[in-house]
């Protein structure tokens, strides 16, 4: 579980800022500007010590709800036509 003690901000600002890093290409700093255009006041560093501290947790409680992946798989035969000739 995650363990808030002595956060100074809310999970969800947190969690939105995890989520935003993961999921798209963005710097620290430009999730910084992000958060202050929304009015939430928070220094690069500390979304970046989230990050370390958070997305291995985030990442450990995801696999537990992933589906499993089939061991075995098959693949059809393909023709495809190269210059006139079905190889």
């Amino acid at each position: 579980m995650l363990n808030l003690k002595g956060m100074r901000f809310l999970i969800d600002v947190i969690l939105v800022c995890i989520r935003w890093y993961v999921a798209y290409p963005l710097s620290y700093r430009h999730l910084e500007e992000i958060m202050q255009e929304r009015g939430v006041s928070v220094d690069h560093s500390s979304i970046n010590r989230w990050a370390i501290r958070f997305l291995p947790l985030i990442e450990k409680m995801a696999c537990k709800h992933k589906r499993p992946v089939g061991a075995s798989w098959r693949m059809d035969e393909t023709y495809i036509k190269v210059k006139g000739v079905w190889k």
